[in-house]
C-alpha cells in the first residue's frame, strides 16, 4: 500500500472514531446548557380568585402553567387559540402537571362554549381551563408577570406565558431576536411552532428529571 493511501486510510478511520465522540460532547454540553429556562419574574400573582363555569378554582402553585389572556372578544383571538391547540396543546395536554389556563372576563361564558366546540375538532378540550373574573383582577395578574407587554382594550394579549410550579415566569434572557423573551406571540404560527414548542419541552424535561431524581433519592 502506498504511503498516501495509508495516510488516507488512517485519516478516514480517525474521523470515524472521533466523530461520535465529538457529537456526544456537543449534544451533552447542549443539554446541560439548556437544562433549565431562566426565571424572568418571581412570584406571579396567584389566580385562585377566578372560577370556571362550573365554579371550580385553579391555582398556579404546584402546576406548570401555560397562561393566556384572550379577552372579551374571542372572535379576535380565535386564531391564536387554534395555533396553540395544534402546536402545543395537542401534544402536551395529557402531561399531568401541565395546565392551560385562560383568564377571561366575566360575561364571556357563551363565547367560550362555542369556542370549545370548535376546539373539540382538534383535540379533546377538557384541559382548556377558562376561568372567569373581573377585569381589574385580570389586569393585576398580567401586571405581576413583570413583562414588557400590556393588555389591549379588550383585556387580551397575543402573548402567552410559561409559569413554573413556584409561580415564576420562565422565558429567555438571551433570545436571538428580542433579548428578553417574556412570552410567546400566539398569533405568530412560526414562533409557537419553534420557540414556544422548544421551551415547553425544555420545561417539561426539567421537571421530569427533577421527579426522576426525587424518586431515586427516596429509594436510597
Amino acid at each position: 500500500m502506498r504511503p498516501t493511501e495509508k495516510i488516507k486510510k488512517f485519516t478516514i478511520l480517525g474521523i470515524l472514531f472521533l466523530l461520535p465522540i465529538t457529537a456526544y460532547l456537543f449534544f451533552s454540553s447542549g443539554v446541560n446548557h439548556f437544562a433549565k429556562l431562566p426565571i424572568l419574574t418571581e412570584g406571579v400573582l396567584e389566580i385562585d380568585q377566578f372560577e370556571s363555569e362550573n365554579k371550580e378554582k385553579k391555582e398556579l402553585a404546584g402546576h406548570l402553567t401555560i397562561l393566556c389572556f384572550f379577552g372579551n372578544n374571542l372572535e379576535l383571538t380565535q386564531s391564536n387559540v387554534f395555533n396553540l391547540a395544534h402546536k402545543i396543546y395537542k401534544k402536551n395536554y395529557q402531561f399531568k402537571d401541565l395546565q392551560f389556563v385562560i383568564l377571561t372576563p366575566s360575561g364571556t361564558e357563551f363565547q367560550i362554549k362555542s369556542l370549545k366546540q370548535k376546539l373539540s375538532e382538534i383535540e379533546n378540550p377538557e384541559n382548556w381551563n377558562f376561568v372567569f373574573g373581573n377585569t381589574t383582577e385580570i389586569q393585576k395578574v398580567f401586571k405581576s408577570l413583570g413583562s414588557n407587554f400590556t393588555l389591549n382594550s379588550n383585556f387580551a394579549s397575543n402573548q402567552v406565558f410559561l409559569i413554573d410550579k413556584d409561580r415564576n415566569l420562565r422565558g429567555r434572557d438571551n433570545d436571538e431576536d428580542v433579548g428578553l423573551l417574556y412570552g410567546f406571540d400566539s398569533s405568530n404560527y412560526s414562533e409557537i411552532n419553534n420557540k414556544m414548542d422548544d421551551d415547553v419541552r425544555i420545561l417539561l424535561a426539567e421537571y421530569r428529571l427533577a421527579l426522576k431524581k426525587y424518586n431515586s433519592d427516596r429509594e436510597i
